[in-house]
């Protein structure tokens, strides 16, 4: 699996232009705006998928590319 986006690590933005962003989508809606990578990576991990490369991109995005583990969830 691939996702693309901005995130927040360590529950900080990375960039103002993130912490703006994230302001506007909860202004809109609270269950929305950015997510903690390090959250994104503890659910993944209770279905059994590992976060196998993080790689910063322009626009203080971040991919993160994630396989499921030969184990499964658990």
């Amino acid at each position: 699996m691939f996702l693309y986006g901005p995130y927040r690590r360590f529950g900080r933005h990375t960039a103002l232009s993130n912490e703006t962003f994230d302001a506007q989508l909860r202004a809109q809606d609270p269950e929305w705006g950015l997510r903690d990578m390090e959250e994104v990576e503890r659910a993944a991990g209770k279905e059994g998928i590992d976060i196998v490369a993080t790689i910063e991109m322009p626009a203080n995005n971040f991919s993160l590319v994630l396989r499921k583990s030969a184990a499964g969830p658990g």
